[in-house]
Formats: structure tokens, C-alpha cells, sequence
């Protein structure tokens, strides 16, 4: 068993090596895009989470960009997290009605979602019918290892803090299967690291059976005070 940044490494790297990243360049340091991003979404949307799906809350980088495309189509309202929850309106609200079908390409394109979207508070969010995240990398079982910044992770705990997302909502991940790594070869999951349900790569559908626990709120005790500082909705949830 190695620790996360080995993980990380690693895949950055075999993803830079066999041709399969796709810009931005390098993969390093983020959330990769990859090689048949878009066949991956197609393949998510064939699930039974995305047709029961009305909301959907979807992490910003770009190979989770034909997800948030797909969901726009299909009449999905789509939220993301303004970066770093810095703001107190800390989420971008993309509402498919409020957008026309030939911009809906456009709209969640993070160069473009603040000429679409309605930025608005934490209280403002419905329930969450879905969540999908972006990882660097992942395993069958559902352990999910993001960039190193944790931020995927909080928000999740920030919703769960408030109501929008429970213990049943499924998170779902789109990766490339070179991201898809083996259980061995990662460590177990922190208890802020919030587990994948679906791990869907161009290839295949992996329903993981997860026997990992959701976050129930935010982990105070991971937090320091500065970032805490940082993001008024922390402020707000730990007073």
C-alpha cells in the first residue's frame, strides 16, 4: 500500500505516457482529462441514477465537462461550487430552462458558466439527486482519491451538513480506466473522504458496492482555523 500523492503520481503519469491525457496540460496537479471523457458521460448517462435524476450537483474541471453538458440537455439543473467556497453565495445554480438548447455546450464550460449562471446562497439548494465528482484516481470498491485539496470532499460535507445530500445520494465518478487502480495499491479512505457509488470509465459501468460510509458534516477537527476564515459558509455552519 502506497500513500495518496504515490497514487497520484502515478496515474498523472501513466496517463501523460500512454497519450491518453487531454488538455489541459500537464495532467499533473489536477483533476485529469482524459481520452474519451465524453464516451464516459454517455455510458453515465445510461444508468438509473441519471434518469432518476432532476438535480445534479457536478464538480468544475474539465473531463467532467460532457457530464455537465449531457445534464443541461436532458433538462437536469446543475450545481457547482463557486472555487474554494469563498463566497457566500457559494454555488453556481444552471438552470436548463433559463438556457437555450444550442448554448447549452457552452453554459457549464467554466470560462463561460458566470454568463449563464444564478450564483446562489447554501439555503437556496434543493435536494441533490446526484452528485458526481471528479478524481485523479479510483478504486472498483469505490475509494476515491482527488487532487490533494479536499475541496471535492467538503462540499459534499457542506451539503450533507445541510440537508441537500444524505447517505442514500449516489456520487458517481467518470475516469479513464488507467485512473481506475487497484484496491491494494491505495490507502483505505480518511472519514472525511466521501466514497463513489458508480465508477464509470469509457469502457464500463462499475457498480462499486461501496463498504465505505459518506462524511455525516464537516470534519471540524481536519480544518484549520484560517480556512475556516476562508469560506463564510464554515463560518456560518460552525457557529
Amino acid at each position: 500500500m502506497t500513500d495518496k500523492q504515490a497514487v497520484r503520481e502515478r496515474v498523472w503519469d501513466a496517463l501523460e505516457d500512454a497519450g491518453e491525457a487531454r488538455f489541459p496540460f500537464p495532467p499533473h496537479g489536477r483533476i485529469p482529462n482524459f481520452a474519451g471523457a465524453k464516451v464516459a458521460a454517455e455510458r453515465l448517462a445510461d444508468t438509473e441514477v441519471w434518469a432518476d435524476a432532476e438535480v445534479v450537483k457536478a464538480n468544475p474541471d474539465a473531463p467532467q465537462l460532457p457530464v455537465r453538458r449531457r445534464a443541461l440537455h436532458d433538462g437536469k439543473t446543475v450545481y457547482m461550487a463557486v472555487p474554494r467556497l469563498r463566497e457566500e453565495k457559494c454555488f453556481l445554480e444552471l438552470d436548463p430552462a433559463e438556457i437555450p438548447p444550442d448554448e447549452r455546450d457552452r453554459a457549464p464550460a467554466l470560462s463561460n458558466v458566470d454568463d449563464y449562471a444564478t450564483q446562489v446562497g447554501p439555503d437556496a439548494l434543493p435536494d441533490v439527486d446526484l452528485v458526481v465528482s471528479g478524481s485523479v484516481a479510483v478504486t472498483e470498491d469505490g475509494a476515491r482519491i482527488g487532487k490533494g485539496e479536499g475541496f471535492s470532499d467538503l462540499e459534499f460535507a457542506v451539503l450533507r451538513e445541510l440537508g441537500a445530500v444524505h447517505e442514500s445520494t449516489p456520487v458517481a465518478t467518470t475516469v479513464h480506466e488507467l485512473q481506475v487502480v487497484d484496491e491494494a495499491e491505495a490507502p483505505a479512505p480518511d472519514a472525511h473522504d466521501v466514497p463513489m457509488a458508480l465508477v464509470v470509465t469509457p469502457g464500463r459501468t462499475v457498480e462499486t458496492e461501496t463498504p465505505y460510509e459518506k462524511p455525516r458534516g464537516v470534519d471540524w477537527d481536519a480544518l484549520s482555523d484560517e480556512q475556516i476564515d476562508a469560506m463564510p459558509v464554515l463560518q456560518r455552519l460552525r457557529e
